[in-house]
């Protein structure tokens, strides 16, 4: 065992049918040292295709919280494996000391006579790797003219975006589509660490959020003629591994403010927040460590984010969310709520649970009694959200996200 390993992290995996993204029960999921490749763990998917989560040995809390020469997470493999399926190896997840990671194990149906192996590297995180500078842009883009391709009068949120896997002029890098959460969830992720305060980490990930809103609402490679919304070339855009693990704590941040950009005032977009380590590479945006300081001696989020973005920024949210069938109104439902957004989440969950079988269907009578509660709580626990039974801004978006994907795959199936 290395020495330096003194602490621990979590890790639970998810094994899904990359098809139709549902959830493969009983899959086998191997786990070995991402050194010496022994194995530690073999665990089986219950019905919602999760593992127990483990706790797996990490370098120290302080490795994370200051620029140094120790690496502050320790790598684990994965193999996963299902009857009709291929074997997929997943190389390098990161795990952080304190911290869950949740790794998606994505398998593709068997071929016949085929070699049926797939794998998947994880690149290192961008604070531990050596990346390229960010190239400077202005963080407000000249709009075309009326006739040109920008189609949105206002920001949304997209349901997907298109990740193209190297620099805009690679015609052999490929193009993912990766669901608009997952995209900024696997950013945040590859870009800060989940041990930092929380404020630090909502500052970072709202920078994201309007990095990546910013291109979509441009239509910023798109109007230079290409087919995606951005690249995952970091001295250009963000960093993106497609398949990577997420952290738990970074995942929350995301689902509670997805929707939240960072803007001023007589503009329309998003600004293009770059930022950088301020460490090893310096830039205009954002510092990350900094950020990390600041959260330290108690700065908020948003004045975070004016102490390297302007005095006269402010937050706005999206008013359409792209690919939900009913927005949240603005008010909680708990035990003793009524009315129609408590039907309409009833019946989503009972759909929902055709598929992830650990929700218990529940009578649709437009009455969050305990039945409903008690789902709502089997739901956010198998999907990373707290586990407190009220149906809040995150919760809503989360259970009508996976009612219209399990709705949709049962349409391609």
């Amino acid at each position: 065992m290395n020495p330096d390993l003194i602490d621990r992290g979590r890790l639970q995996v998810t094994v899904l049918n990359e098809n139709i993204a549902l959830p493969l029960s009983d899959a086998k999921v191997r786990i070995t040292n991402g050194i010496d490749g022994n194995v530690i763990e073999e665990l089986t998917t219950n019905s919602s295709g999760q593992t127990p989560v483990i706790e797996l040995p990490a370098p120290p809390l302080e490795y994370s919280m200051e620029p140094s020469e120790n690496k502050p997470y320790s790598v684990y493999n994965v193999t996963a494996t299902s009857k009709d399926f291929q074997t997929l190896h997943i190389g390098g997840i990161q795990i952080l000391s304190g911290s869950g990671a949740l790794q998606r194990a994505a398998l593709k149906p068997a071929i016949p006579d085929s070699f049926n192996v797939q794998n998947l590297l994880i690149a290192p995180h961008t604070l531990w790797g050596n990346f390229p500078p960010k190239i400077p842009e202005p963080e407000v883009k000249p709009l075309p003219q009326m006739t040109g391709l920008v189609v949105l009068p206002q920001p949304v949120v997209p349901e997907f975006i298109v990740v193209h896997l190297g620099a805009p002029d690679d015609t052999s890098a490929k193009n993912v589509q990766v669901k608009y959460r997952d995209y900024i969830k696997t950013v945040a992720s590859s870009e800060i660490y989940s041990t930092w305060p929380v404020e630090t980490i909502q500052a970072n990930v709202h920078a994201i959020i309007s990095f990546t809103l910013n291109r979509v609402y441009t239509e910023w490679y798109r109007g230079k003629g290409f087919d995606f919304t951005v690249t995952n070339t970091t001295a250009l855009d963000q960093a993106f591994t497609y398949g990577r693990n997420i952290f738990e704590d970074i995942s929350v941040v995301v689902d509670d403010i997805f929707n939240t950009y960072i803007t001023k005032e007589n503009i329309v977009q998003p600004l293009l927040t770059q930022y950088c380590d301020g460490k090893r590479v310096q830039c205009t945006g954002l510092s990350q460590w900094g950020s990390k300081d600041l959260g330290e001696s108690g700065v908020d989020a948003l004045n975070i984010l004016k102490s390297f973005y302007g005095a006269d920024i402010f937050l706005e949210s999206a008013e359409k969310v792209e690919g939900i069938p009913v927005s949240f109104e603005g008010t909680d439902l708990k035990l003793g709520s009524t009315g129609s957004s408590v039907e309409t989440i009833q019946n989503q969950l009972n759909r929902i649970s055709v598929n992830y079988p650990a929700i218990q269907k529940v009578k649709v009578n437009s009455e969050f009694d305990a039945a409903t509660e008690a789902a709502v709580k089997e739901f956010q626990k198998i999907f990373h959200l707290p586990q407190t039974g009220i149906v809040d801004f995150a919760t809503w978006y989360a259970i009508s996200n996976i009612f219209v994907s399990v709705t949709k795959m049962a349409e391609l199936r």
